[in-house]
């Protein structure tokens, strides 16, 4: 059986985001959603991540997110297709980021349309 550890882990940082924590604990994580959190964290979405050493589970502190989540399905766009899904996801233009899946890495939306690689979407933040 095969959990999606992204969406978990977004679902759960909205949850906390709601009940006015600053702070989660997520037990389930993958490389994959280490480096979701890398770009919001690049992003200022999320103020930091690491291990906590005692009980071996992953903390993040939210920064200065409104809204996350992960894009079910993952839709598999081209280049030229990005900027449609950038309007159903995001609130305004040039406001947050989609997270896409390429062949070079998982990159933003920005990154993906100056290099011109389409890919899977993944998770969208603002």
């Amino acid at each position: 059986m095969s959990h999606d550890v992204v969406s978990d882990a977004l679902s759960k940082l909205m949850n906390a985001k709601k009940s006015k924590k600053k702070e989660i604990f997520i037990s389930n994580y993958s490389k994959f959603l280490l480096e979701v959190l890398e770009l919001a964290k690049k992003n200022g979405y999320i103020e930091s991540y690491g291990f906590n050493k005692n009980d071996k589970k992953l903390k993040i502190v939210i920064g200065k997110l409104n809204e996350c989540n992960a894009i079910k399905p993952r839709f598999e766009v081209q280049a030229k297709e990005i900027e449609k899904y950038v309007r159903r996801y995001l609130p305004a233009r040039n406001f947050g980021i989609i997270i896409i899946s390429t062949s070079q890495g998982i990159m933003t939306h920005y990154d993906a349309l100056d290099k011109n690689k389409g890919g899977s979407l993944v998770a969208f933040f603002y």
